[in-house]
């Protein structure tokens, strides 16, 4: 098999790669230049092209590098921005794999004649009795990465490798040092790739105008002001800048009226959640399917029931921020995902 192995300097995709060279396929590597801006927390840096390519001189193999900064800018940063503007939390880390990895990528692999696209992801493609491929949860607990891939349709599943997803992380840094590669150390990559740490409201207040407003409780009354909605998101409770005495959470962002609402942890609750641009990985999630939903990266899954573009929870959960993903599950199989509206 004809294999485009997305390396993204880091030790996962590096050991995806070995590994497929070691199955006898046809493997080639490939590194994205996404960011040219400062970052120092995420993947695809100029140091993290160099380590993926001198993986690939170590393990003997073709490796490209190509610069989709134009498409990731259109499509990641500036909806990201545009999103938190709107009071709206996104996540681009998902987005980027919707529509640059499995998106630009994909398609760009295809055109040049490989018959799939490899990553270092934490998760697992097996097949069911019925013939049909199914996405799950890597073998890691603590590394599993299907939240981020549960976008992913059943076109692009199939032509999707992810040989990293039996082994755990530990076995993925042994397998590396055996191999001698220079990766096999390197710390995670962590956070939004192209905002340094803690510069998530420089970044935004560099692109866009923030408008100040007001901080209200509940019943609408004001008890504090800030400089604008781009620095809050639903669920927030530190970095609120008022003085309640209380733990106290952000419950509502209305960017038009530029009014944060506070309240407490039972004023977060909800019994439910409607879902936007819901995609599934098979065939669509019947209306009435008791499923779990996970709405972080490494969130605890919840029960509840999905209804076709809303899920009930079997216990109130604190809402989910307008914009973020929510993969839904059967036991560790991905059955797809929706964006909380």
């Amino acid at each position: 098999m004809k294999v485009l192995v997305a390396m993204s300097g880091g030790v996962d995709s590096s050991v995806a790669a070995a590994l497929l060279r070691d199955q006898g396929h046809d493997v080639t590597g490939v590194t994205l230049e996404l960011w040219g801006g400062a970052s120092d927390s995420g993947c695809c840096s100029v140091s993290d092209v160099e380590d993926a390519r001198r993986v690939a001189a170590q393990l003997d193999l073709p490796h490209y590098v190509f610069n989709f900064a134009e498409e990731f800018d259109a499509r990641v940063v500036e909806p990201y921005v545009a999103s938190y503007a709107a009071g709206r939390t996104p996540n681009p880390c998902i987005e980027c794999n919707r529509s640059i990895k499995w998106g630009r990528l994909y398609e760009r692999a295809r055109t040049m004649g490989f018959d799939a696209l490899a990553t270092g992801h934490h998760a697992r493609r097996t097949t069911a009795a019925d013939g049909a491929l199914e996405l799950r949860r890597g073998a890691d607990p603590a590394k599993d990465q299907s939240y981020v891939l549960a976008v992913l349709g059943a076109d692009q599943l199939a032509s999707t490798v992810l040989p990293v997803g039996e082994m755990t992380k530990t076995d993925v840094r042994t397998r590396a040092a055996g191999l001698g590669l220079r990766t096999a150390t390197k710390a995670e990559s962590m956070d939004v790739c192209f905002i340094t740490r803690g510069g998530r409201t420089s970044f935004l207040d560099a692109r866009v105008r923030a408008t100040p407003g007001r901080i209200v409780d509940t019943d609408g009354t004001e008890i504090g002001t800030h400089t604008g909605v781009r620095a809050f998101t639903v669920g927030q409770r530190r970095g609120l800048a008022v003085a309640t005495g209380a733990r106290r959470y952000v419950v509502d962002v209305d960017a038009p009226s530029a009014t944060v609402t506070i309240g407490s942890p039972g004023d977060l609750l909800r019994d439910r959640v409607q879902l936007g641009a819901v995609t599934s990985t098979g065939a669509p999630v019947e209306p009435g399917t008791r499923v779990d939903a996970q709405v972080r990266a490494h969130g605890a899954p919840q029960p509840g029931t999905w209804w076709g573009d809303q899920l009930v929870w079997e216990v109130p959960q604190p809402r989910v921020a307008p914009g973020q993903t929510v993969a839904l599950y059967d036991d560790d199989r991905v059955l797809g995902a929706g964006i909380a509206l």
